[in-house]
Protein backbone atom coordinates (compact mmCIF):
# COMPACT_ATOMS: atom_id res chain seq x y z
CA UNK A 1 0.00 0.00 0.00
CA UNK A 2 1.27 3.45 -0.91
CA UNK A 3 0.05 6.41 1.12
CA UNK A 4 -0.21 9.57 -0.94
CA UNK A 5 -1.89 12.71 0.40
CA UNK A 6 -4.85 13.97 -1.61
CA UNK A 7 -3.02 17.27 -2.11
CA UNK A 8 -0.49 15.48 -4.33
CA UNK A 9 -1.51 15.31 -7.98
CA UNK A 10 -1.17 12.05 -9.93
CA UNK A 11 -0.45 12.38 -13.65
CA UNK A 12 -0.95 9.31 -15.85
CA UNK A 13 1.05 9.30 -19.12
CA UNK A 14 -1.13 8.29 -22.06
CA UNK A 15 1.66 6.96 -24.27
CA UNK A 16 3.42 3.66 -23.47
CA UNK A 17 6.92 4.08 -22.07
CA UNK A 18 10.11 2.04 -22.16
CA UNK A 19 10.25 1.13 -18.46
CA UNK A 20 13.95 0.29 -18.60
CA UNK A 21 14.47 4.02 -18.07
CA UNK A 22 15.47 5.03 -14.59
CA UNK A 23 15.64 8.32 -12.68
CA UNK A 24 17.19 10.59 -15.32
CA UNK A 25 15.29 9.09 -18.27
CA UNK A 26 11.91 9.29 -16.55
CA UNK A 27 12.50 12.80 -15.20
CA UNK A 28 13.49 13.97 -18.69
CA UNK A 29 10.31 12.37 -20.07
CA UNK A 30 8.24 14.23 -17.45
CA UNK A 31 9.92 17.54 -18.27
CA UNK A 32 10.04 17.36 -22.07
CA UNK A 33 7.26 15.01 -23.24
CA UNK A 34 4.63 15.70 -20.57
CA UNK A 35 5.56 19.33 -19.87
CA UNK A 36 5.64 19.14 -16.05
CA UNK A 37 8.31 19.87 -13.47
CA UNK A 38 9.52 16.52 -12.08
CA UNK A 39 10.63 18.26 -8.86
CA UNK A 40 7.11 19.48 -8.02
CA UNK A 41 6.38 16.54 -5.70
CA UNK A 42 3.61 15.06 -7.81
CA UNK A 43 3.40 11.39 -8.82
CA UNK A 44 3.86 10.45 -12.47
CA UNK A 45 2.61 7.06 -13.71
CA UNK A 46 3.90 5.23 -16.79
CA UNK A 47 2.77 1.95 -18.38
CA UNK A 48 4.73 -0.23 -20.78
CA UNK A 49 3.41 -1.18 -24.22
CA UNK A 50 2.08 -4.58 -23.06
CA UNK A 51 0.42 -2.91 -20.03
CA UNK A 52 1.70 -5.55 -17.63
CA UNK A 53 4.14 -3.17 -15.88
CA UNK A 54 3.68 0.20 -14.25
CA UNK A 55 6.28 2.63 -12.93
CA UNK A 56 5.60 5.53 -10.59
CA UNK A 57 8.12 8.31 -9.97
CA UNK A 58 7.94 11.18 -7.51
CA UNK A 59 10.32 13.69 -5.95
CA UNK A 60 10.42 13.15 -2.18
CA UNK A 61 12.64 14.95 0.37
CA UNK A 62 15.82 15.40 -1.63
CA UNK A 63 15.57 12.54 -4.12
CA UNK A 64 13.41 10.63 -6.56
CA UNK A 65 11.39 7.60 -5.49
CA UNK A 66 10.50 4.98 -8.07
CA UNK A 67 7.93 2.23 -7.58
CA UNK A 68 7.85 -0.50 -10.23
CA UNK A 69 5.16 -3.19 -10.36
CA UNK A 70 4.98 -6.11 -12.79
CA UNK A 71 1.89 -8.28 -13.11
CA UNK A 72 2.41 -12.01 -13.44
CA UNK A 73 -0.98 -12.34 -15.14
CA UNK A 74 -3.34 -9.79 -16.67
CA UNK A 75 -2.92 -6.17 -17.62
CA UNK A 76 -3.40 -2.73 -16.13
CA UNK A 77 -6.23 -0.64 -17.55
CA UNK A 78 -6.03 2.90 -18.84
CA UNK A 79 -8.51 5.38 -17.39
CA UNK A 80 -11.55 5.77 -19.66
CA UNK A 81 -11.34 9.54 -19.98
CA UNK A 82 -8.12 9.42 -22.00
CA UNK A 83 -8.11 11.27 -25.29
CA UNK A 84 -5.76 10.74 -28.21
CA UNK A 85 -4.47 14.31 -28.10
CA UNK A 86 -3.65 14.37 -24.37
CA UNK A 87 -0.08 13.60 -23.29
CA UNK A 88 -1.23 12.87 -19.74
CA UNK A 89 -4.33 12.96 -17.60
CA UNK A 90 -4.75 13.73 -13.92
CA UNK A 91 -6.23 10.94 -11.83
CA UNK A 92 -7.19 10.85 -8.16
CA UNK A 93 -5.18 9.03 -5.53
CA UNK A 94 -7.97 6.48 -5.02
CA UNK A 95 -8.01 5.80 -8.79
CA UNK A 96 -4.27 5.10 -8.64
CA UNK A 97 -4.83 2.66 -5.78
CA UNK A 98 -7.53 0.85 -7.77
CA UNK A 99 -5.36 0.78 -10.89
CA UNK A 100 -2.47 -0.80 -8.95
CA UNK A 101 -4.82 -3.41 -7.49
CA UNK A 102 -6.17 -4.37 -10.91
CA UNK A 103 -9.62 -2.85 -10.52
CA UNK A 104 -11.10 -1.70 -13.81
CA UNK A 105 -11.89 1.99 -13.34
CA UNK A 106 -14.62 1.90 -16.00
CA UNK A 107 -16.68 -0.70 -14.13
CA UNK A 108 -16.12 0.59 -10.62
CA UNK A 109 -18.37 3.35 -9.40
CA UNK A 110 -17.62 6.02 -6.88
CA UNK A 111 -19.91 8.44 -5.13
CA UNK A 112 -19.19 12.13 -5.53
CA UNK A 113 -17.63 13.66 -2.45
CA UNK A 114 -17.34 17.25 -1.40
CA UNK A 115 -13.91 18.78 -1.90
CA UNK A 116 -12.81 22.32 -1.16
CA UNK A 117 -12.06 24.49 -4.16
CA UNK A 118 -8.41 24.71 -5.06
CA UNK A 119 -6.83 28.14 -4.95
CA UNK A 120 -5.26 29.28 -8.20
CA UNK A 121 -1.65 30.32 -7.70
CA UNK A 122 -0.37 33.02 -10.04
CA UNK A 123 3.19 32.61 -11.26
Amino acid sequence: MILIPRSVRVYFATQPMNLRRSFEGLSNEIRHALGYDPLAGHVFVFLNRRRNQVKLIAWTRGGFTIVHKRLERGTFTFPARMTESAKSIAIDVHELAMLLEGIDLDRGTTKRRWEPTRAVVAN
